[in-house]
């Protein structure tokens, strides 16, 4: 049975629900349309040239690439398009019709009415074809494959599926023709689209072609280039302003934001290339995926050959964009061969050398633009200090911690700034990780720190704790985490040259009878001044909040190595000695809230509360040795 002429197929829930965002809401900067759509045709050609290094026959005799923007007034339609590698009808279904990423799904369920501008980033989620329906009411989309022998057309009016059919001769390429509504006139005037062509896409590396029109705003019939068309990364830096730095980057990055900072430079020598790298101001929407889709862009002798981000930029360093371009390498090099590829280590290498340098240079002579990168991507860059044990020493310098000693004027220190406040006779960097500032500045293994005046760097990133297991000193000093094992505090007595014999005090030993094999151990501590008990871990053990992590992950972990520390001056230490009737439930009641005060959750917090309110009603008064009332 022969196949309709024109299906009509239903959206996608997310398709239909991002349509919707875009249909009925308002944007301050609606010209982002043509910056996305002039961006997916630079793509289309892009890609085009990379496959006809194997095929020239793709060309079809026509290897002058470009993209075209028309307007018809009569007609109210503006249509953008290209001479790239076009679309199937396979591809046109899955690239339109769906959303096939976890990570768009995840940004539409985020966004809500009141984040209606966030829109203006689709683009960083590979749909920015849909910010057509900004400005137009039906969208038409012609498209043939190169190669292929029949076209495709898509059309859609937004609500709720669209039609595709086949078209018997069209073009190589694609074209997206906007049936704009009745208030977009101005995207219909001549100097309006030179301007946003100017503005957004004016070192787009392809020619964008507009009509050239007579003295009285008419078409001449003629076509003239209207962006400088020329890779801007190849040009000399003493030739670029500021502004044709920021100009660029969101054809790059997909990004609105204006970028951050960015480093370009020429290497010539006995590896030839150029990169352009940018850091971010804002952290893209998808920067904890686990499987990011784009990365900085690779070319070869101005061919772009892919985009795949641990390419050239290793997994911390994710959020970087840019541009790199290889003189080098062959132009039909194969991803596989690029796997390894001497060349293309090197410059990864110098990749990295370059980002790090650049952020040493913002973190020395502009902090306040280093401090709103780090609340930015601080996290992402101290993974750097697990994989880049070569650049370890450099990620740790330009690390920012919360401190028992930050103040409002410098919310997080540095390590050097530690170092440079130590003690006379300091010689251990000391450490706490938690899930949260507001537990780790509760927590009660801090107060003797604080009775002594030593500072404690405060960690709350899930990746702290992994990245503190590969660590083993900074400028000399070694890390010591005040939560686990025993503490070796400046000019404190060890417990041997004290004379104190931990293992037979008869409190400790009653209270280790109570809990049973709970705890590992049960002694006095050296930590608490105001706090009744605490748990501390073995030098190895993971914190609550890491096994949880882990335990949600289907992984089967031992159990941990926990000692129940004890500060018998407390007053509730002696109510409980004081208590024999229920001296089996205080010692549970002193490991459970030493359980909560370390980040811990409860088997059993029903049964907390009871013991607790039971121990508050019932408990005697030392000096009257009587039951309260």
């Amino acid at each position: 049975m022969a196949e309709p002429k024109k299906q009509h197929h239903a959206f996608e829930a997310e398709v239909d629900q991002l349509l919707h965002l875009v249909a009925h809401s308002l944007y301050s900067h609606k010209e982002i349309f043509l910056r996305e759509l002039i961006s997916n045709a630079a793509d289309a050609l892009d890609r085009l040239r990379f496959e006809a290094l194997s095929d020239d026959g793709l060309y079809e005799g026509n290897s002058d690439l470009g993209i075209r923007i028309e307007a018809d007034e009569g007609a109210r339609t503006l249509t953008i398009s290209d001479n790239g590698i076009g679309m199937s009808r396979a591809e046109v279904t899955d690239n339109i019709g769906t959303i096939a990423r976890s990570g768009t799904r995840a940004f539409l369920r985020s966004l809500g009415e009141e984040k209606q501008s966030e829109v203006s980033q689709i683009g960083q989620f590979g749909v920015g074809f849909y910010s057509a329906f900004i400005v137009a009411d039906r969208v038409t989309l012609v498209t043939r494959r190169a190669g292929g022998k029949q076209g495709t057309c898509w059309e859609s009016d937004g609500r709720g599926g669209y039609d595709i059919s086949w078209v018997n001769s069209a073009p190589r390429g694609t074209s997206v023709t906007l049936h704009l509504k009745e208030d977009e006139s101005e995207f219909l005037e001549d100097y309006r689209l030179r301007e946003i062509v100017k503005r957004y896409s004016d070192h787009t590396p392809f020619p964008i072609r507009l009509q050239s029109r007579d003295d009285k705003g008419q078409p001449t019939g003629d076509w003239d280039t209207a962006n400088q068309a020329t890779a801007l990364w190849m040009r000399p830096k003493k030739e670029l302003s500021d502004e044709d730095y920021c100009e660029f980057y969101p054809h790059v990055a997909h990004d609105p934001n204006p970028p951050l900072a960015w480093t370009h430079h020429r290497v010539e020598g006995r590896n030839e290339y150029s990169l352009l790298l940018y850091l971010p101001s804002k952290a893209p929407f998808d920067l904890a995926d686990p499987d990011p889709q784009h990365g900085v862009k690779l070319y070869v002798q101005r061919v772009f050959i892919l985009d795949e981000p641990d390419k050239l930029m290793p997994r911390y360093l994710r959020f970087v964009r840019g541009v790199v371009d290889s003189s080098d390498l062959p132009l039909n090099i194969s991803r596989e061969l690029l796997q390894n590829n001497r060349t293309l280590d090197t410059i990864r290498s110098a990749c990295v050398r370059r980002v790090l340098d650049l952020l040493e240079n913002l973190s020395s002579s502009q902090e306040e633009v280093y401090a709103e990168f780090w609340e930015e991507f601080g996290r992402v860059l101290k993974e750097g200090v697990i994989e880049d044990i070569g650049n370890q020493a450099r990620i740790l310098k330009l690390s920012r911690f919360h401190s028992t000693q930050a103040d409002e004027d410098t919310p997080k220190v540095t390590l050097d700034g530690y170092i440079g406040r130590m003690q006379d006779g300091q010689e251990k960097i000391y450490f706490l990780t938690i899930d949260s500032l507001s537990a780790a500045r509760r927590s009660p293994h801090l107060e003797v720190f604080r009775q002594r005046g030593i500072e404690v760097l405060l960690m709350t990133d899930p990746v702290d704790e992994w990245a503190m297991d590969w660590v083993r000193e900074y400028e000399g000093k070694s890390f010591q985490s005040i939560a686990k094992g025993e503490l070796d505090l400046p000019g404190a007595e060890s417990k041997e040259k004290s004379g104190e014999e931990p293992d037979g005090d008869p409190l400790c030993a009653r209270i280790q009878e109570a809990l049973g094999d709970e705890v590992e151990a049960v002694r006095r501590s050296s930590r608490l001044t105001d706090s009744p008990s605490c748990l501390v871990r073995g030098e190895h053990d993971l914190s609550p909040a890491m096994r949880e992590l882990m335990r949600r992950q289907g992984q089967i972990l031992p159990k941990p190595k926990l000692v129940l520390e004890i500060n018998p001056d407390h007053m509730l230490l002696q109510r409980m000695q004081a208590d024999e009737g229920r001296f089996s439930e205080w010692a549970r009641w002193l490991l459970d809230q030493a359980i909560l005060a370390d980040g811990g959750a409860l088997d059993d917090p029903g049964g907390f509360v009871g013991r607790m309110n039971a121990l508050l009603a019932s408990s005697p008064d030392p000096e009257s040795g009587e039951a309260e009332a």
